[in-house]
């Protein structure tokens, strides 16, 4: 039996959708296709991304009294992750599917799970996050939609606020048949405009696969 390649199974229903101009639909066929055992979500590890995870660890992270918005938070593990930090946490996801297999999966949880778009953000979001966790999604839209996505992402970061963003890397100039779409250097650095400023970018790779690149950034919005 050949092996079907897990992005594969994020590319057919998303070329269908671009088809379609709608660049966000296959999110939700994606996800019901996987609740019925009838394709994987490839982005879906069963545990919080360990770029995050080491980040967290690393810089001591207290969310005590604080708020945290998830975004695309798909099955969970992210969203979970950072309420075990403390944080008043809010996991949204474009596909209703999504939503409700993250609830099934944490039937307890103390996230609020919601279905939102992040192209559409409700409005009391703008300002509102004391953390805000980009990983993963940007990048799942075509390349046209990313400073659109990017600039929403960043308006939700309140005064005195943290965003930390995960993608992977794409060169300048380097095309790609998505999903997904990398983000490149330029795209990463957009994320500092809206009044954020970068603290740091990692360009992250690993010595035994070369084709892993990962950019992990943080952003700070100065307190008023």
């Amino acid at each position: 039996m050949t092996r079907v390649d897990p992005d594969e199974h994020s590319q057919r229903p998303a070329a269908d959708s671009l088809a379609g101009d709608d660049p966000t639909g296959w999110f939700e066929r994606l996800y019901e296709r996987a609740r019925d055992g009838d394709a994987v979500v490839p982005w879906a590890r069963g545990a919080p991304n360990p770029l995050l995870l080491e980040w967290t660890r690393a810089s001591g992270v207290d969310g005590s009294g604080r708020r945290a918005l998830v975004v695309g938070s798909g099955l969970g593990d992210d969203a979970e992750h950072v309420a075990s930090l403390g944080f008043d946490t809010v996991g949204f996801d474009v596909a209703p599917t999504a939503i409700a297999l993250a609830l099934r999966r944490f039937p307890d949880s103390a996230v609020r799970y919601v279905t939102a778009d992040l192209l559409d953000p409700p409005a009391e979001w703008i300002a509102a996050f004391d953390f805000v966790l980009e990983c993963i999604n940007v990048q799942a839209l075509p390349v046209a939609l990313h400073a659109r996505a990017s600039a929403n992402v960043g308006r939700m970061v309140a005064p005195g606020g943290t965003l930390l963003v995960i993608s992977a890397e794409r060169e300048e100039g380097e095309t790609v048949d998505g999903p997904p779409w990398p983000l490149t250097r330029a795209e990463i650095d957009a994320f500092a405009g809206g009044g954020l400023r970068t603290v740091r970018v990692e360009d992250v790779r690993d010595a035994g696969d070369p084709t892993y690149r990962r950019w992990r950034a943080v952003y700070e919005r100065p307190a008023e």
